[in-house]
């Protein structure tokens, strides 16, 4: 842990504050209180009637008491300079002053630093006495009183209106805070300490006023006290009193008399008084409680390992004054949670980057890796697993030494873990009574890694109290709880805390793995089984292994006789287990299966026989988990036991047929998942403990679970034969429901009342499910895929997702009340006709694709201000409608990102009301972000219904009302544009395609962020707005109109236009002042009866297109066109009527497309072969008339040929 920053070394003084005084004006008042404020504080001060001793030289002592001293406090009054003996003193002190690291601060007590500098007032009278003094020593007395007075420093005059007592406190805090700056730098050595420090001291609150105790939690060598001590000594300075107390669980032994000496140790060190006598523990608490009460301090209980020491020395928070702040370290959570400590902070171990910084500074003393070590570094960390202490050992250890002695090193903690490290760590095991000893090294050997309910099952299996061991554990820092990918709750442990565990289990017989009582290592318990070298010793087995033949697995343990936990795993070819071929070459017959008695825990994965063994008695069994086997019948010759201790039977995959559970009374879980012979179960009355079962992809046609009245959990997924299924009369305790793939017709749950999670999927046989008609604890409901046509869920107030998708034939839901809960909703391909969104008014996700039978959403306003999905697509209104996002929809302000899409067309015939006359309109529409206003978007467009028929008049006010809506869309048989379009302040694009429009409304050109109008295909359409000039942000538009013959003069004052497209029947003539469209940068005419075009064209200076197409009145280009000097690209297609092109065309050096495609021209001018790379296209006899022969080319199509220039 610490500062990846290095502080520079600071040298060491022996004083802290050296005071410069006149005795006779201030030592028994001023200087008296300061020198009592200062020790207090713990500041070294020098005070010369205090430390020179008799018959001493006063000059010399006080010269080297000065060059010892860090900071000098030179307290200026009336008579100071009075004293010759004063101004030696202040001469000696501003020499060292100009020196590193030491500094002078002046304290104007009854004068001004005028009078200081100058020698005026009354220090004039004072200095006066020295006139028969030498000129020379005058001269430099003159000199420090006037450097000494132009330092900053302290006025009593001008501060705390001359108080005293604050001016002294003013003094003192910004002293220790000096000091504090100096004195607090971290070692050098430490890495990352910044961090943590000001997460800790963050929790702090230093400035509150209460009294906070905090606590600094975690595994021993963890940094716990290293961080305790940076942060007292960056904060102490911030207190009356201070206490440091280290190693509080080692120095109370013995208990009282220890206690006692704590308790001493703290009041002395915050009222600086060793003569406190402590009579009792008991007389101690009543005396720091009357001592401390009215003081302000801070308090440091170092590795507290019991609360005896927590009440003795910290009781309670009105022990102390206000502001008063405690940091208890300890590895022992509980003892914090016990004295009621509410903050409390986990030490992290160091980063991968923060461990090899750490190693190098202490092998290297620098901050990487020497070059060469680099590799080998990484591995010394990786050993460590972040843990700071180890880093500490391991990099004093190999400094200095070269790569083949850190290779050994490494090697060598392999089989011999590290001592120091261990004897730390081990402290934490030392106080765990018997019981969690044991539970500990289960853990640390066996279960490491293992999901915390894996654990608990493997433990209460072997006797243990699981649920507290675990706590316990996790509380003395032993073990963490953390998630694993699948946000399960798993069993953790720091490696070294793991190598720690098994060198307990090993030392005594560091050679004798027979003799431990867990074995693990491969090789050790193939050796031992193999050469039949068992003992009583072993307790434990956990193997894992390919080659090992079963039947030395059976012989070996016939030894073990106090063996209570066997975890195999032979591994195979699943698909080969499946399949029935046994990968060992070995015969059946030739051996039989045997267990110890004594077993409670047996998991086996790959059991190889097809039975137990008759040997095996199994009456201390508890869980019996055998994944992937062969067993056709649970005990060999068809023999019945009864199994009274068996909680846990987990026969994953495998080939039994038949199970009788009446032999089982006491059994809680049982999985027969994937027992894909399994024809009959017998569930007899007995059955009463029974809370978990999952018989799925199992071959039973009917399950009786009528005795199960206490279960919690049923899972019968891809049961494809299960055609009946008899629930208990009671079921109070069912929560959790999850069938697929059944043949069921009738599902029954009226007595499962307490039911939280429902899952039904596939079931394409279900047509009835009755559920209790008040499910208040249901939270999940997914039914999907059945034949339901009906469903009814009651009084469900805490759903919170709700999926009935692909139930193609569901007409009715029935829901008795509202879901307030209710955040999710699916009900795709349902034939649902009306949807009441009142009753889940905190919705958040919709689905209803291909909901065609649809017609309407009852959403009133406010109804959907939580909706982040609605997907509508398929409905008779939506062809497509999908929003989605994670973005937050209150913002209060709108981000130019936001935008609402919508695309309207019109349909000839609605499938619901064929009969009707409205307008029948579907619509596209889609969100890009989130506009602040959504739901009133949302409820304004689903607001007229899904239903094709729109009433023109409902569908224009709910279109206009749409904010942000920033492109519109109207296609079809349209009759009106809807009449409000100016409320739309945000429209950016607006298009009308082949609709019956005749007038647009005056109101749109008040559209100020209007940038594309397109009007294509509006036949009908007679003109423009005559004020359409005002669309100041217009950048496109799109004309394809039959009956517009001429263009509003207002058109030319679109200063933003770059494009302007015409394909207009009856358009006679273009404004003449097009020349004020400064921006124009594409001209497009299509099909028009304009004659001439107006000479102001060739003005339009970032002209870049002309296409003049079928326009077969234009008689002539304008002579000027080749100023339009930035001209790309030329059309003129079946332009019949002319026939030649300008030689000024030379001067349009940008042209790279001349189109003349069916056209009248008839000549070329010579000219033009100057515009190089220019691209001409037209038939193939046109080019060649102009004398092209050999670069003519054809287009892909066929259609047309082309030449460059």
């Amino acid at each position: 842990m610490a500062s990846s920053s290095v502080s520079p070394i600071h040298r060491s003084f022996k004083y802290d504050v050296f005071l410069s005084f006149r005795g006779e004006d201030t030592r028994k008042n001023f200087i008296d209180h300061l020198y009592s404020a200062l020790h207090q504080k713990s500041i070294h001060t020098y005070k010369d009637d205090e430390k020179i001793k008799k018959g001493k030289r006063i000059s010399d002592e006080l010269i080297g008491a000065i060059a010892d001293s860090r900071f000098y406090i030179i307290v200026f009054s009336k008579d100071y300079a009075s004293s010759s003996w004063c101004l030696e003193e202040l001469v000696t002190i501003m020499e060292y002053q100009k020196m590193t690291e030491h500094t002078a601060y002046p304290v104007f007590y009854d004068v001004e630093p005028a009078e200081i500098r100058k020698q005026s007032g009354a220090v004039e009278k004072a200095f006066a006495k020295h006139k028969h003094e030498k000129e020379e020593d005058i001269e430099k007395w003159r000199k420090a009183l006037k450097e000494a007075a132009d330092l900053a420093g302290w006025e009593l005059k001008n501060s705390v209106d001359g108080h005293e007592a604050k001016f002294i406190r003013k003094i003192i805090e910004e002293l220790s805070l000096e000091l504090r700056s100096i004195n607090f730098s971290i070692d050098k050595k430490l890495v990352g300490m910044e961090t943590r420090i000001q997460g800790v001291v963050s929790s702090l609150g230093i400035g509150f006023r209460d009294v906070r105790m905090i606590g600094i939690k975690g595994m021993g060598g963890g940094g716990k006290t290293t961080l305790a001590r940076a942060i007292f000594d960056q904060i102490c300075h911030k207190f009356d009193g201070k206490s440091f107390v280290e190693n509080v669980k080692e120095d109370s032994k013995p208990s009282l008399s220890g206690l006692k000496s704590l308790q001493k140790q703290v009041l002395s060190d915050v009222l600086n008084d060793d003569h406190t006598i402590i009579s009792s523990v008991g007389d101690g608490k009543i005396l720091m409680k009357k001592m401390m009460s009215n003081k302000k301090v801070l308090v440091v209980l170092d590795d507290v390992d019991r609360i005896e020491q927590l009440e003795a020395l910290v009781g309670e928070p009105d022990w102390f004054g206000k502001g008063t702040r405690i940091i208890i370290t300890t590895r022992d959570e509980q003892l914090l949670v016990a004295h009621r400590v509410k903050l409390i902070h986990n030490v992290n171990l160091l980063s991968h980057e923060e461990a090899i910084c750490l190693l190098s500074r202490y092998a290297f003393g620098r901050e990487i890796p020497s070059q060469g070590y680099e590799m080998i570094s990484k591995q010394v960390v990786h050993y460590a697993s972040g843990l700071p202490l180890t880093i500490r050992v391991l990099g004093s250890f190999l400094c200095g030494k070269d790569k083949q002695e850190w290779a050994d090193a490494i090697e060598r903690l392999k089989t011999i873990p590290l001592t120091e490290t261990l004897e730390k760590l081990e402290l934490s095991y030392n106080g765990l009574e018997e019981d969690y000893k044991e539970m500990f090294l289960d853990v640390a050997c066996l279960l490491k890694g293992e999901t915390k309910d894996y654990a608990i099952l493997a433990l209460e299996s072997c006797g243990f109290y699981a649920r507290n061991g675990l706590k316990v554990l996790q509380q003395k820092s032993l073990i963490t709880i953390d998630h694993n990918y699948d946000n399960e709750e798993c069993v953790g442990m720091h490696d070294h805390i793991e190598e720690m565990g098994w060198n307990i289990v090993r030392r005594m017989h560091p050679d004798k793995p027979n003799q431990h009582s867990r074995l693990q290592s491969n090789k050790d318990i193939e050796d031992i089984l193999t050469k039949d070298l068992g003992t009583d010793a072993t307790r434990c087995i956990q193997l894992r292994t390919k080659k090992l033949d079963p039947g030395f697995i059976m012989e070996g343990l016939k030894k073990m006789k106090e063996l209570r936990y066997l975890d195999v795993c032979v591994e195979k070819d699943i698909d080969a287990n499946i399949c029935g071929r046994l990968p060992w070459n070995w015969k059946f017959n030739k051996v039989s299966p045997y267990f110890p008695n004594t077993i409670r825990y047996l998991r086996w994965r790959t059991y190889p026989f097809r039975s137990l063994p008759r040997t095996f008695q199994a009456n201390d069994l508890v869980s019996l988990e055998i994944d992937y086997s062969e067993i056709v019948q649970l005990w060999e010759g068809g023999q019945k036991k009864v199994l009274n201790k068996l909680k846990f039977l987990d026969l994953y995959n495998s080939r039994l047929r038949t199970l009788d559970l009446g032999l089982t009374p006491n059994l809680k879980t049982l999985t027969l998942r994937g027992s894909n012979d399994l024809v009959e179960l017998h569930m007899r009355v007995g059955c009463l403990k029974l809370i978990y079962v999952d018989i799925s992809c199992s071959k039973l046609r009917i399950l009786d679970i009528c005795a199960a009245e206490n279960l919690e959990v049923l899972v019968l997924k891809n049961c494809y034969d299960l055609v009946e299924l008899h629930m208990p009369n009671a079921c109070l305790n069912l929560r959790s429901i999850h069938l697929s793939n059944s043949k069921l017709r009738t599902i029954d749950l009226r007595q499962a009342l307490n039911l939280e999670i429902l899952r039904v999927e596939e079931c394409d046989n279900l047509v009835e499910l009755h559920m209790h008609r008040r499910c208040l604890n249901l939270r999940r409901l997914v039914l999907i895929d059945s034949n339901l046509r009906t469903l009814n869920i009651g009084k469900t107030p805490n759903l919170e997702y709700l999926n009935l998708g692909n139930n193609c034939n569901l007409e009715e839901l029935h829901m008795a009340d509202e879901c307030q809960k209710l955040a999710y909703v699916n009900l795709s391909y349902s034939k649902l006709r009306t949807l009441d969104l009142r009753l889940a008014p905190n919705l958040m996700k919709l689905e209803l694709t291909n909901c065609c039978n649809l017609l309407e959403l009852k959403a009133p306003i406010e109804f959907l201000k939580k909706l982040l999905y609605l997907n509508l697509s398929g409905c008779s209104r939506f062809s497509s409608f999908l929003f989605e996002t994670t973005d937050d929809i209150f913002r209060s302000v709108v981000s130019p990102s936001d935008e609402l899409h919508l695309v309207a067309k019109s349909l000839e015939i609605c499938p619901f009301h064929p009969e009707s006359n409205l307008p029948k309109l579907r619509f596209e529409c889609f969100y890009k972000k989130s506009p602040p206003a959504l739901n009133k978007n949302l409820e304004k467009l689903i607001s007229f219904g899904l239903c094709a028929c729109t009433n023109f008049e409902t569908f224009s006010g709910s279109i206009c009302g749409l904010q942000n809506l920033r492109n519109l869309t109207l296609e079809g048989g349209i009759p009106e544009a809807p009449k409000d379009l100016h409320q739309l302040k945000h429209l950016e694009e607006l298009s009308l395609l082949s609709t019956n429009i005749k007038n647009l409304p005056d109101n749109i050109c008040m559209l100020k962020h209007l940038k594309s109008l397109k009007l294509e295909s509006c036949w009908l359409l007679e003109k423009l707005p005559e004020d359409i000039g005002r669309l100041e942000c217009l950048e496109n538009l799109t004309l394809s109109c039959a009956e517009i013959k001429h263009l509003p003069d207002s058109i030319c004052t679109l200063k933003n236009l770059k494009s302007l497209v015409l394909f207009c029947w009856f358009l006679e003539k273009l404004p003449e002042d097009l020349d004020r469209l400064k921006s124009l940068e594409k001209l497009s005419l299509s099909s028009t009866k304009i004659k001439d075009l107006p000479h102001s064209i060739v003005m339009l200076k970032n002209l870049e297109s002309l296409e003049l197409n079928r326009c077969s009145l234009l008689e002539k280009l304008p002579e000027d066109l080749g100023r339009l000097e930035r001209l790309e690209k030329l059309c003129l297609i079946k332009c019949k009527l002319i026939q030649d092109i300008l030689n000024n065309i030379r001067n349009m050096g940008r042209l790279q497309e001349l189109h003349l495609e069916g056209g009248g021209i008839i000549h070329l001018p010579q000219s033009i072969i100057l515009l190089k790379g220019l691209c001409i296209l037209g038939s193939r006899e046109l080019l060649e008339s102009f004398g092209f022969t050999s670069t003519i080319k054809t287009t892909e199509d066929q259609t047309l040929c082309y030449l460059y220039v």
